[in-house]
């Protein structure tokens, strides 16, 4: 399993192996069932700490998108259909309310910010 986190990105590490494992999930490449590697495992993978990967697991956990068995191991959830849209939307919101405050960090004004938006979604160019 390959997880793009850094520790040049200014998010935190947690949010970046939440972040990346919710969108494997939520795409399909990580299918219902399948497992995952332990929190040890998957720190030392990513050069983090168990703390740090265990609070990404804990998060996800909260979500729904993923269940431990002890003993067992860490496991992708069944999501029904209803769910999966609910866990994709709040993945889009947190992304674009990350990319609104970026935006005002920089300086944009909310027209600047609606507009770039919506060349966004019509598929164009947002460079200004």
């Amino acid at each position: 399993m390959l997880l793009r986190v850094s520790n040049e990105n200014p998010e935190p590490l947690y949010q970046q192996i939440v972040g990346e494992l919710r969108r494997l999930i939520l795409t399909g490449r990580l299918a219902p069932g399948e497992p995952l590697p332990s929190i040890r495992e998957l720190a030392q993978q990513l050069t983090t700490s168990v703390i740090t990967t265990r609070r990404a697991y804990l998060e996800l956990e909260r979500q729904g998108l993923i269940a431990t068995r002890p003993g067992l191991g860490t496991f992708v959830a069944q999501l029904s259909l209803d769910r999966a849209k609910e866990a994709a939307r709040a993945a889009a919101a947190d992304r674009l309310a990350a990319a609104v405050a970026e935006a005002r960090k920089l300086g944009l004004s909310n027209d600047e910010i609606a507009a770039l938006f919506e060349r966004a979604l019509q598929g164009g160019d947002v460079n200004l």
